[in-house]
């Protein structure tokens, strides 16, 4: 199965990167549908934190998101689907109890970053996995923006942000961050969610 690959590279290392996982034309697709949600204005700033305490902080980040809900588009529902199928996987496999997918839109304008973070928030650890697709079929080395991921023995590896591309990673183990970009930088950015452990334990 497609999921395979990823499943035993979660299990053995906690990552997994795979080439053109996204056919062409999905990937060109949800490129299309992220540049027509951009020009209607549908973009916002990415906020640090969550609820009440989500703030704008361009000097930690940088890109403008709108999440995906179902039913908004044909492409976007495929992407979804194909998605679910990899959590069902996820839980048949590995027992991870992964209820949901949640992902938004993520566009890195010129000179935009991401400062070194986790996924997972401190006190709440229902993103279990992290899933980015990138969507930048004309990336070339000097664009930029690559996501740089840092591991416990202190080395890191540098993503290239290519079309098709997925990286999917244990959101509470791999600190990471996206470097300046200098192109527009596009992808869809999302996480597996479990119940928190809290709700768990009722």
């Amino acid at each position: 199965m497609q999921f395979d690959p990823i499943i035993d590279d979660l299990a053995e290392h906690g990552w997994s990167l795979r080439h053109s996982f996204l056919s062409d034309d999905l990937t060109l697709g949800l490129a299309a549908e992220c540049r027509k949600r951009e020009l209607q204005g549908d973009l916002a700033p990415a906020g640090i934190g969550r609820g009440d305490a989500l703030t704008i902080r361009e000097g930690i980040r940088g890109d403008q998101i709108q999440w995906l809900e179902p039913g908004q588009s044909q492409l976007c529902d495929s992407y979804l689907e194909l998605m679910d199928g990899l959590r069902q996987r996820l839980n048949q496999t590995l027992f991870l109890g992964l209820e949901e997918f949640e992902c938004h839109f993520a566009l890195y304008p010129p000179g935009a970053f991401y400062k070194t973070h986790l996924d997972r928030f401190r006190d709440d650890d229902s993103r279990c996995i992290t899933a980015v697709v990138y969507l930048n079929p004309d990336w070339q080395p000097a664009d930029g923006g690559e996501l740089r991921m840092h591991f416990a023995d202190g080395s890191q590896r540098d993503i290239p942000p290519l079309a098709g591309d997925l990286l999917v990673f244990l959101s509470g183990d791999f600190p990471h961050e996206v470097l300046v970009t200098r192109t527009d930088r596009l992808s869809l950015t999302g996480w597996f969610r479990r119940r928190p452990a809290d709700v768990l334990a009722l």
